[in-house]
C-alpha cells in the first residue's frame, strides 16, 4: 500500500482564484432571471429544470471565448441529456432501487466524460446533482419535453452570460494564463537565486552520509532521491503554468497579432525555466503586470520561435475518447459507490437517497489519497452547512421571494469560497441544496437537516470504502506510458540538437512536446503514488527521465542563443 490518509492540511485555506468573482457573478446572473420569472408566475416548482440550464454558467471560465463557446454548448448538451434520462426513468418507474441504479450509472458516465474531456471544475458533480434529484421528482412522460425546454432556454441564457465579457476583453483568458506563466516562472527564478547552492550541497551531504552508512546500493538510492529534489515545488508549479498557458493559447482559435504576442511571452517563461540564472525575474513580473486590462501586450524578441507553434497547430488533435479506457477503474468506483450509498440510504429509510448518491459521486478524485481528502472536506462542509441552514431557514420562510434571494446569495457564496477549499464552498452549497427542495413546497426543517446529515455520512463512508475496494492498477500503466513519452520526446529533441541546421520551428516544437510530456509524467506519478495496492513505481527511472528531460530543455535554450549569436 502506497497511499497515506492525511488529516493535517486537508482543511487548510488556499488563496482565492484571480477570477473567483467571475463564476460567482455569472451563476447569479444566469440563475436570477429564470427564477424571478417563475416566482412572478407562481411556478417556483419548475425551478429545478431552469436551474439545470443556469448552472452551466459555472463552467469554462478559464478558456478562450472560442473554446468556451464550444465547451459550454457541450456542457449544456450533457446536462440536458442526463436530465432527460432521469426524467424519463422517473416517469416510467416508481422503484427507488431502480432509480438509484440509474443515478449511479449516470454518475459514472458523467464522471468519465468530464475527466476524459478535461472540462474542469466543477466537473461532473453539478451534472450528477441535477440528474439524481430529477430521478425522484414526480413526472409523467408528457411533461418531459416541456421540462427539457425550460432547461435548454435557461442554458441558452447562461451561455450568453458567460460569453458576454468577451465583448469587453476578447483576450482576457489568454492574457491571464500568460500572466500566470510569467509569474510562476519569476517565482522559480527567484527561488533558485535565493538558494543557489542548496541542491548541490544537499546532494553531496546525502551521498557522503549514505556511503558511510549503507554502502553502494543505498548510495545510488539516495543519489536518485537527491536528484529528484531538483524538481522543487516552484519548478513544478512553473512548468504546469507554462503548459496551461500553451493549452489556452493553442485552443483559442484564429491566431491574432495579440495572441502571437502572448505566445512570445510564454516562450520567455519557458526559457526562464531552462536558464534561470540568465533570467531577470523583475522583467517577467513587469510583463505579467502589463497584461492586466486591455493595454498593449509587451513585445518580446525571437519571433522565429513561434514557427514551432505552427507545426503544433498542423498536427491532428488526439480524440478525447482515447482517455476513457484508463478511466474505467474510476468509473467503476463511481458507479458502485453511488449505487451502494443510495441503497444504504434507502435501507435506513431516508426519503432522499440521491443526497447519499451525490455525496459518494463528489468524493472520487484521481487517487485514494485525494478521495480521502475530499471526503473529509465534504463531511466538514456539510456539517457546518446544515447549521447555516438552520440559522437561515426562518428568513427563507418569510416568503417565496425571500427563498429565491437566499438561494441566490448562497449561489454566489459557494463559487466565491470553493476555490479556497472545497469544504468552505460546501458550507454554502449545503443550505442552497436544502432550500432548493422547498421550491416545490414547504419542508419541515428538522427532517431535512436529519436526512442531510445521515445521507452525508452514509455517502462518505460507503463511497470511500468502495474506492478502497476497487483498485486502480491502471495508474501504474499511465506512469509507464508517460515515461515512454518522455524518453521518446527527449530522444527526438536530442537528435534535432545534433543536427547542424534543424528544420525551422522543429526544435521549438520538440521542446514544447518534451515539456508537456514531463508535466504529464509528474501528474501521473503523483496520481499513482496516492493509490492503494499499487505495484512499486519505477522511481529511479522516473528521476532519470525527469533529470535528463530538463537538461535537454536547457540545452535547447543554449542552442537557440548560440544560433542568435552566430546570426
Amino acid at each position: 500500500m502506497n497511499a497515506r490518509l492525511p488529516l493535517t492540511g486537508v482543511l487548510r485555506l488556499g488563496r482565492p482564484s484571480d477570477i473567483w468573482f467571475k463564476p460567482a457573478l455569472s451563476v447569479v446572473v444566469a440563475v436570477a432571471p429564470p427564477n424571478l420569472t417563475l416566482l412572478a408566475l407562481g411556478r417556483l416548482d419548475l425551478a429545478m429544470y431552469t436551474m439545470a440550464g443556469s448552472l452551466c454558467a459555472l463552467y469554462a471560465h478559464s478558456r478562450p471565448y472560442a473554446a468556451r463557446a464550444r465547451a459550454l454548448a457541450w456542457v449544456l448538451l450533457g446536462m440536458v441529456t442526463g436530465l432527460g434520462v432521469a426524467l424519463v426513468a422517473a416517469s416510467l418507474t416508481g422503484s427507488a432501487v431502480v432509480l438509484v441504479t440509474v443515478g449511479a450509472l449516470l454518475a459514472a458516465a458523467q464522471k468519465a466524460l468530464c475527466d476524459a474531456t478535461r472540462i474542469g471544475p466543477p466537473g461532473h458533480v453539478i451534472l450528477t446533482f441535477i440528474s439524481s434529484a430529477a430521478l425522484f421528482a414526480p413526472q409523467t412522460l408528457a411533461q418531459v419535453p416541456g421540462h427539457l425546454a425550460l432547461a435548454l432556454a435557461a442554458g441558452a441564457w447562461a451561455w450568453l452570460v458567460c460569453m458576454a465579457p468577451g465583448l469587453l476583453r476578447p483576450h482576457g483568458p489568454e492574457r491571464r494564463a500568460t500572466a500566470h506563466a510569467l509569474l510562476a516562472a519569476a517565482a522559480y527564478v527567484e527561488s533558485r537565486s535565493a538558494h543557489p547552492g542548496r541542491t548541490e550541497a544537499s546532494r553531496s551531504a546525502q551521498a557522503g552520509r549514505t556511503e558511510a552508512s549503507r554502502g553502494a546500493h543505498a548510495d545510488r538510492t539516495e543519489e536518485s532521491r537527491s536528484a529528484h529534489s531538483d524538481l522543487t515545488p516552484e519548478s513544478r508549479t512553473a512548468h504546469t503554468a507554462v503548459q496551461a498557458a500553451w493549452h489556452t493559447l493553442l485552443s483559442g482559435g484564429a491566431r491574432s497579432e495579440t495572441r502571437r504576442a502572448l505566445e512570445r511571452l510564454v516562450v520567455r517563461a519557458e526559457i526562464a525555466l531552462a536558464a534561470p540564472a540568465d533570467t531577470d525575474s523583475a522583467r517577467l513580473r513587469a510583463w505579467a503586470r502589463a497584461l492586466r486590462g486591455n493595454g498593449p501586450v509587451p513585445k518580446a524578441p525571437y519571433d522565429d520561435e513561434l514557427l514551432g507553434v505552427d507545426l503544433e497547430l498542423a498536427l491532428p488533435a488526439h480524440p478525447w475518447w482515447r482517455a476513457l479506457g484508463p478511466l474505467a477503474p474510476i468509473a467503476v468506483r463511481t458507479a458502485l459507490g453511488c449505487a451502494l450509498a443510495g441503497y444504504a440510504s434507502l435501507a435506513l429509510g431516508v426519503g432522499r437517497p440521491y443526497w447519499a448518491l451525490v455525496t459518494a459521486a463528489s468524493l472520487y478524485q484521481a487517487n485514494i489519497t485525494l478521495t480521502w481528502s475530499r471526503g473529509v472536506q465534504r463531511v466538514v462542509g456539510n456539517l457546518v452547512g446544515v447549521l447555516v441552514f438552520a440559522a437561515v431557514v426562518p428568513l427563507a420562510h418569510l416568503g417565496a421571494a425571500a427563498l429565491v434571494l437566499c438561494c441566490l446569495a448562497f449561489n454566489f457564496g459557494a463559487e466565491a469560497l470553493i476555490a479556497r477549499n472545497y469544504w468552505l464552498g460546501s458550507i454554502c452549497v449545503t443550505p442552497m441544496a436544502l432550500l432548493i427542495t422547498e421550491f416545490a413546497g414547504y419542508q419541515e426543517p428538522g427532517r431535512l437537516i436529519t436526512e442531510r446529515l445521515v445521507d452525508t455520512l452514509v455517502g462518505a463512508v460507503v463511497g470511500f470504502l468502495v474506492a478502497v475496494a476497487v483498485t486502480n492498477r491502471r495508474a501504474g500503466d499511465r506512469v509507464e506510458r508517460a515515461l515512454a513519452a518522455v524518453e521518446g520526446a527527449r530522444e527526438r529533441t536530442a537528435r534535432l540538437l545534433a543536427e547542424p541546421r534543424p528544420a525551422p520551428g522543429a526544435l521549438d516544437h520538440a521542446r514544447r512536446a518534451l515539456a508537456a510530456a514531463l508535466v504529464d509524467l509528474r501528474a501521473g506519478v503523483e496520481a499513482a503514488s496516492g493509490e492503494w495496492w499499487q505495484r512499486a513505481l519505477p522511481q529511479e527511472r522516473v528521476v532519470h527521465a525527469e533529470r535528463n528531460g530538463h537538461r535537454t530543455l536547457a540545452a535547447t535554450v543554449r542552442h537557440h542563443r548560440a544560433e542568435g549569436a552566430d546570426a
